[in-house]
């Protein structure tokens, strides 16, 4: 008997970015479980990733090289040789290329894998796709809107480690459900509260963080800038804003002084739904608490106004000076503190020009609609549009176009893979090389090999060096090796990666980048062009933006004439048991999630007649999906929760994202999953009743 350990990394959509250790027996991985000594992880997986090896051993893995034999979306398939998919490939994007210009070409990569070298943080297959000069993949579906905000404020889209957390007095947890998308930082949440700090949950819905906050407040979805504003209007009505620092680190304290006094809480109640004196006794409490440290993520930013909504909040600490201290400020996201050589890594010099850009939320759009050049061939990867992606049905008749090629990498049978041309099988991660960072900590990790793919999976990046090997390119760099590709990463000047080697990396298999502790990272200033917070930005003004922090309204959720045809605003969260769409096919996993649930007000269920358990409908005019219903006081009247992630085959053909519109959000061109509304039915079985998620898969309640 041979048993051996390799040390590794969560490759998953989650900001804790979790270090773990693989036991392998005799080839085979019989054992997975988080690193003790790693700071964030502390020893223990989610309940989720828990499962990770029976996943990449699950009958339904893709395990070879698959073409289409019957009509798209069918799913009908039948194996073929790699030497076959990878020639058909060639081919076909040779002459899309020759007839219409390699921007015809969209390479649709998600987040299924946050590497470097196999995902999204690397911009996996960039260097292949600059080199045919395919279209660039611009990443708007997750954090866009929030990080350009942070920078007009800021000038980072960064800010502090949550492991500050447990320094604080008062912890705002805003719009982030801790206890189920990025579970270790709680425990950062419990050291504070030994210590006395009082722990504040903002967010629409009940979640089971909020649940074991001591206090909730739950705005009218979308409003989170005006609650900032207001509880900013406290803050100055008590005189206690921190007038020294605002003097010496702060640019048009006085012009965002006046936007303040325009949002007394009275107003700012009628805007949120929140009482005028929770708004006070908040404000009161921030005022008088040192240090405040607010946790903030990607659904605060999820509608028309989700880029002022972080511009807003970054303001707060400037208000009170919590940015200089430890334990105090705002963290969105940390994933700018690794300072690689991306451009190494990516190689956009490969470009011969420069090429158009095509948003990830907009696919059914970039497929439908007239482009210049047409999109001829879409190759997915790490990546399920049919299920993540707004507007379902625009994408389904894209994907449906007789002459689009379409190309998917995948471990399982997706809804998108069953529209794919030809699908290509995929590694997992206990079967490949990869570096990774976080972006809820500042530790990197690089994740060893444990064991031999199955069948003839491969990873990403050996996917392409055989693409490109066999279209006939010559460029050296479309074949350098994975440990290439990472020591190119790591080959930087910048402080962060002093002493940090690959060798370094894979003995000791994550280390802290070089930061010190306690980590204040404004403590001497804001990389802004003014080097100061700027409440007054510029770049924001020449961008067409408001130059000053405000409120910027959800679009649908305060369309009055929108709401007498669909009076509820929908809020989605993460599920307990899936991460996005992944997990969603794992057996015991999406039993325990149990069927797609619509959380729903008391109130509002009497007032249609409607009961815990019943099937119902969710539409508007761009699509509907099906949930069983959940009478609760989680949500607030006029507002209806479910969570995310389920795949539309297993639920009738659709999922909530049918709902979703293509709309951009204020910047960047984010999405607005947060900005819709609908309206509910009984569904076409309407006597028909179903157990909904009554505690762990839907976060809504416990």
């Amino acid at each position: 008997m041979n048993e051996q350990t390799f040390m590794g990394a969560c490759p998953l959509d989650c900001p804790d970015g979790c270090a773990w250790q693989v036991t392998v027996r005799d080839g085979v991985a019989i054992k997975l479980h988080g690193r003790s000594d790693h700071p964030m992880t502390h020893g223990m997986l989610c309940a989720k990733v828990n499962h990770y090896l029976e996943h990449t051993a699950a009958p339904d893995r893709l395990l070879y090289p698959m073409r289409r034999t019957g009509p798209k979306g069918s799913g009908t398939f039948s194996r073929i040789t790699w030497d076959d998919a990878l020639g058909e490939i060639a081919e076909r994007f040779q002459k899309i290329i020759t007839q219409h210009g390699g921007e015809a070409i969209w390479p649709y990569q998600g987040t299924g894998t946050l590497g470097f070298l196999q995902g999204i943080q690397g911009r996996a297959g960039s260097r292949l796709w600059n080199v045919l000069g395919a279209s660039n993949h611009d990443m708007t579906i997750c954090s866009i809107a929030g990080l350009v905000g942070l920078e007009y404020t800021i000038g980072a889209p960064r800010g502090i480690e949550p492991e500050a957390l447990a320094d604080a007095q008062l912890i705002l947890l805003w719009g982030v459900n801790t206890l189920t998308s990025g579970h270790h930082q709680w425990r950062f949440v419990q050291a504070a509260r030994k210590r006395g700090a009082y722990v504040v949950v903002i967010d629409p819905v009940r979640t089971r963080t909020a649940r074991q906050a001591d206090e909730h407040l739950a705005p009218i979805p979308g409003t989170d800038a005006a609650l900032a504003l207001g509880l900013l209007h406290t803050i100055l009505a008590l005189g206690a804003e921190d007038r020294e620092y605002l003097a010496r680190h702060t640019l048009g304290w006085d012009a965002f002084r006046r936007r303040i006094l325009e949002y007394p809480p009275e107003r700012v109640a009628a805007i949120t739904g929140i009482d005028a004196s929770c708004i006070v006794a908040l404000g009161t409490r921030i005022a008088h608490t040192r240090p405040t440290a607010i946790r903030t993520a990607q659904g605060v930013q999820r509608h028309a106004g989700g880029g002022m909504t972080l511009r807003t909040l970054a303001c707060i600490p400037g208000v009170t000076g919590d940015w200089r201290r430890p334990g105090g400020g705002l963290v969105y996201t940390t994933d700018g503190y690794f300072g690689a050589n991306r451009a190494a890594l990516v190689r956009d010099d490969l470009r011969e020009r420069p090429v158009r850009s095509l948003s990830m939320t907009r696919l059914g759009e970039g497929l439908l609609d007239v482009q210049d050049p047409p999109v001829k061939a879409l190759i997915v990867y790490a990546a399920n549009p049919m299920a993540s992606t707004p507007h379902q049905q625009k994408i389904r008749q894209g994907l449906l176009r007789d002459d689009l090629f379409t190309v998917v990498i995948e471990q399982f049978a997706t809804d998108t893979a069953d529209y794919a041309d030809l699908v290509l099988p995929a590694t997992m991660q206990t079967e490949h090389a990869d570096l990774h960072d976080g972006y809820g900590h500042i530790y990197l990790a690089w994740n060893e090999p444990a064991v031999a793919p199955p069948g003839e999976c491969l990873s990403t990046s050996e996917t392409f060096r055989r693409l490109a090997r066999r279209m006939g390119l010559t460029e050296s760099a479309l074949f350098d090796s994975d440990e290439e590709l990472a020591a190119q990463l790591l080959d930087s000047d910048h402080p962060s990666l002093s002493g940090i080697t690959l060798d370094r990396l894979r003995r000791e298999g994550w280390v802290r980048l070089n930061y010190p502790t306690p980590f204040v990272p404004f403590a001497d200033g804001f990389p802004t062009p003014s080097g100061k917070l700027e409440f007054f930005s510029a770049r924001a003004e020449a961008d067409g933006h408001d130059p000053l922090p405000g409120y910027t309204p959800p679009r649908e959720v305060e369309d009055a004439n929108l709401a007498t045809r669909y009076p509820f605003v929908l809020v989605v969260g993460a599920s307990h048991y899936a991460i996005n769409t992944i997990f969603a096919n794992h057996p015991s996993l999406s039993r325990r999630s149990g069927p797609p649930t619509l959380v729903i007000h008391p109130t509002d269920a009497t007032a249609r007649g409607m009961a815990s358990g019943q099937s119902v409908r969710v539409f508007n005019d761009r699509g509907a999906f099906a949930a069983a219903l959940l009478v609760s006081d989680a949500v607030r009247p006029g507002v209806l929760a479910t969570t995310k992630g389920a795949w539309p085959k297993n639920g009738g053909g659709t999922s909530i994202n049918a709902t979703v519109d293509e709309r951009d959000a204020d910047m960047g061109g984010g999405a607005v999953f947060g900005d819709n509304r609908v309206d509910i039915e009984p569904s076409l079985e309407g006597s028909s009743t179903l157990t909904p998620a009554s505690d762990s898969s839907l976060s809504a309640v416990d």
